[in-house]
Formats: structure tokens, C-alpha cells, sequence
């Protein structure tokens, strides 16, 4: 296109020095067929547009979100997700869609990959017309906004269920049985060095309850 403006430029200039009629025709000749040439070139702005495209990066995979910071207020449970360099995104790329019991967060094209996160099940319902999400400075807040002001002692059922299950488990009216627990518990979380100490304390008690319960010689 560049090219063809300049062979157009230089006939012109040609055509104002041809002083021979026949010279003169066949300069003229060639003016329209360049004028033509030029005229069913794509226009630069459509070439400019798919340069653009050529230009962005290709989308990558996505990763899953599990790092999270949250608290919350009367009114709201405010969830934090880090995230460098998310501020520089365009609003469209940074998604959130509400249901009253769950969220799913959707970062698009972000230093090429894709980060998304899943909330089901959360505690209580959300008001889903007044939730929301703010993009900081490396930082994603998701505001859920409460339907009743009430304190959430977690986020979701999930949670809140296992924290019951581990209650339990070492919450009896039999201190032993609660220690015991709390210990198998221990026992099946620890690594090798947490399990060889359990082990050992465990074969010193039996010893020393043993002995205790020998009959003493008269």
C-alpha cells in the first residue's frame, strides 16, 4: 500500500513535467491504474485492526485458586484474592457470578493464563443483586453481601461441618476418651517423627500402667 502511494506520487509529479502528448497519455495511463490498485487495497484501518489481534498473547491454561484471606462485617463477607498485576486487566476480563449459596470468580489472560475460583455451599445466603467485586492493586475483593446481619463463623457448610466432626471426636464427657481421640488424630496427620513420639509415649503409659496394676508381695 506504502509502495503503491509512492509509484503514485512520483507519476504525478511526471505528469506535470510531460510536455509530449504521447508521453503524457501513457503517464496518465498509468496514474489510473494505480489509483485503482490502491483504491481495492483493504483499508488500513481493518490492517490495523488485525495486527492488533496478531498481537495478543494466546490465552493460556487456567489454574485453580486456593490461596484466600477473608473476614467480615455486619453486612458484608469480604473474600481477598492475590493476584499480580490483575489491576491492569480490563474490568471485562476480571468476571464474578453470584447465586445465593455460591460465587465463581473468572480471571481472564492474565500474564497468559486463566485463574479462576469456585465458593459452593456457602454458609448462609447472599443477597446476589447487592454483591459485588473490586479490583485493587494485585488484590481481587469479592463482597458477598449478607441477607441476615449475622456473624458467619465460616464460609461454607463444608467447613463448618468438619469443624463439628473434629469436635466431636475428642469433645466427650470422658477426658481420656477425648485425649485418645485428639492422640489417633495426631497419629494419622503426623509425619514419621510425630508417629515414632506417639508410638513411644504410648509403650511407656501401657509399661507404667502395668506395673501399677501388679500385685504387690506380702
Amino acid at each position: 500500500m506504502e509502495e503503491l502511494q509512492k509509484d503514485l506520487e512520483e507519476v504525478k509529479e511526471l505528469l506535470k513535467k510531460a510536455s509530449r502528448k504521447r508521453i503524457h497519455d501513457v503517464l496518465l495511463a498509468e496514474k489510473n491504474k494505480l489509483e485503482k490498485e490502491i483504491k481495492n487495497q483493504p483499508p488500513p484501518k481493518l490492517k490495523a485492526e488485525i495486527s492488533e489481534e496478531e498481537r495478543q498473547p494466546p490465552m493460556g491454561y487456567t489454574v485453580k485458586i486456593n490461596n484466600y484471606a477473608w473476614d467480615q462485617s455486619d453486612k458484608f463477607v469480604k473474600i481477598y484474592i492475590t493476584l499480580s498485576g490483575v489491576q491492569h486487566l480490563s474490568a471485562e476480563n476480571v468476571q464474578v457470578h453470584f447465586t445465593e449459596r455460591s460465587f465463581d470468580l473468572l480471571v481472564k489472560n492474565l500474564n497468559g493464563k486463566n485463574y479462576s475460583m469456585t465458593f459452593n455451599n456457602l454458609l448462609k445466603p447472599i443477597s446476589v443483586e447487592n454483591s459485588s467485586r473490586k479490583i485493587k492493586t494485585d488484590m481481587v475483593l469479592i463482597l458477598c453481601r449478607k441477607k441476615e446481619e449475622e456473624k458467619w463463623e465460616c464460609l461454607t457448610q463444608v467447613e463448618k461441618e468438619t469443624k463439628e466432626k473434629e469436635k466431636a471426636s475428642y469433645d466427650t464427657s470422658d477426658p481420656s476418651e477425648g485425649l485418645m481421640n485428639l492422640l489417633k488424630k495426631m497419629y494419622a496427620e503426623g509425619d514419621d517423627e510425630m508417629k515414632r513420639t506417639i508410638n513411644k509415649a504410648w509403650v511407656e503409659s501401657r509399661e507404667k500402667q502395668a506395673k501399677e496394676d501388679m500385685p504387690l508381695d506380702i
